[in-house]
């Protein structure tokens, strides 16, 4: 056969519809054969923060949801939380409760930081890891790459406490002195408060009505 006829039989062949290939199958073949965490990390995604107020304080109720999908213990994320947020809370089943009012954006943010810090490899950005300790430092290791880096928590983080005084927020205080006007003045978070109707050497739970600088004014809302 000559060199012409084989060329043109190659040409004709690649034309041939049965030759040709069927690049759906090929790509549903493929993703087929991944590895189960390769196809979980694709749909790889923190649910929303489930969060609602109750009294004075935020419950989140997908608290072990969250949890579970990042693959860590609740009480890991809560410790990290409770750092963060400068706040106190406790695990109540799945859910979680924080005292005071904590908005849920910022529950959400310091998830997806926990998220950063503790789950996703730095190299493959997939969750499949697990942390290790080697002597006082906990490395983070990837199972899907074999990555491992030390784990970091950034030292600009914020651990301040969250500032109780503020508009509707609820606060125990002691009333340290009665001011010009009789009311009581009590000190809490680097503010001066004045609490209508208190005695000095009360302690009381206040309501936040209105802050102005460094000066706010409350009601009593019960003796504690």
């Amino acid at each position: 056969m000559s060199d012409e006829e084989m060329a043109e039989n190659s040409k004709n062949d690649s034309q041939d519809p049965e030759n040709i290939f069927d690049y759906e199958k090929l790509l549903n073949r493929a993703w087929d054969s991944l590895p189960d965490s390769v196809k979980e990390h694709s749909r790889f995604s923190v649910p929303n923060v489930d969060a609602l107020a109750e009294g004075n304080t935020t419950v989140v109720r997908n608290f072990a949801d969250i949890a579970g999908i990042l693959n860590r213990k609740p009480s890991h994320l809560l410790s990290y939380l409770l750092k963060e947020l400068g706040t106190a809370g406790v695990l109540e089943g799945r859910r979680v409760v924080f005292k005071g009012r904590v908005p849920p954006r910022q529950i959400g943010q310091k998830i997806e930081s926990y998220t950063k810090t503790f789950v996703l490899c730095s190299e493959c950005q997939r969750p499949d890891t697990h942390i290790v300790k080697e002597g006082r430092t906990q490395i983070l290791q990837c199972e899907a790459c074999g990555g491992h880096r030390p784990i970091k928590v950034k030292k600009g983080a914020r651990k301040t406490e969250l500032n109780p005084v503020r508009e509707g927020a609820e606060v125990d205080v002691l009333i340290t002195d009665i001011g010009k006007q009789g009311d009581g003045v009590a000190k809490a978070g680097g503010f001066t408060i004045f609490v209508a109707g208190v005695a000095k050497g009360a302690r009381v739970k206040i309501k936040i009505d209105r802050v102005q600088g460094r000066i706010a004014f409350a009601r009593k809302v019960m003796d504690i």
